[in-house]
């Protein structure tokens, strides 16, 4: 495995206006992917468009997220989609962009019953991939968005709550704390933000964003500090 020397590695990459093309992964579950949003295809979608105009530096974005990985999935395929990204001579990635976690929150069967990735399990596994993730190249993680309780159960066996939801992206920002990661708490954001403005900017599952919900992810996304210094002006639809 590649290892890396994190700390410069970060400064290096967090300092706004790269002189060359970068290329990055997002990796992680539906909300990488973009599922709900037809119009756009997601945030990662926009962003990977945004990179492409001319007047951007052209980084390089590919959308690496599957529907239904949980924190367990994105470790075990981690290093080889890392491996199988390169361009340019084999270059590897410069940059991952994490988020999972989603799935592994939600009840199984009934409201009280168990999450399916068990709290204590959570907590090793989304050490163990940040870990890894770290020791290839420098890490920015997205957090989860908040669900519209009253749409459960999702595919007829799956109770989302936003209790539940907290928890969880409480251990992936403390997680990330620790390993000087810079975590975006999407969670919070759209909590303050009001019930009737998450309603809007939720799907009918109750569960991933709607075309409008991404877009606000992805502002959320392109303004962040941590990631706007590599940002062109946004896409025009």
């Amino acid at each position: 495995m590649q290892t890396l020397d994190f700390s410069s590695s970060q400064a290096q990459l967090s300092q706004p206006g790269a002189d060359r093309a970068l290329r990055v992964i997002a990796l992680g579950d539906s909300l990488v992917y973009g599922y709900g949003d037809p119009d756009r295809g997601g945030w990662v979608e926009q962003l990977r468009r945004q990179w492409m105009l001319g007047n951007s530096n052209g980084h390089v974005l590919y959308n690496l997220g599957i529907r239904g990985d949980r924190a367990q999935q994105v470790t075990q395929r981690l290093e080889v989609e890392f491996r199988h990204r390169g361009e340019l001579r084999n270059r590897l990635p410069d940059l991952i962009l994490l988020s999972v976690g989603v799935n592994d929150s939600p009840r199984l069967g009934r409201p009280d019953g168990r999450n399916y990735t068990d709290f204590e399990d959570f907590q090793q596994q989304l050490s163990t991939l940040l870990d890894l993730a770290i020791e290839l190249c420098p890490v920015l993680f997205v957090g989860m968005v908040p669900v519209e309780e009253s749409r459960m159960p999702f595919l007829d066996c799956l109770y989302y709550n936003n209790t539940d939801q907290h928890r969880y992206k409480e251990v992936q920002r403390q997680a990330c704390q620790k390993r000087n990661i810079p975590y975006l708490d999407i969670f919070d954001r759209w909590m303050a933000r009001g019930e009737s403005w998450r309603r809007q900017r939720l799907s009918a599952d109750g569960l991933h964003p709607n075309s409008l919900g991404y877009q606000a992810l992805f502002e959320d996304v392109r303004n962040w500090e941590a990631l706007s210094g590599y940002c062109s002006p946004p896409v025009t639809f």
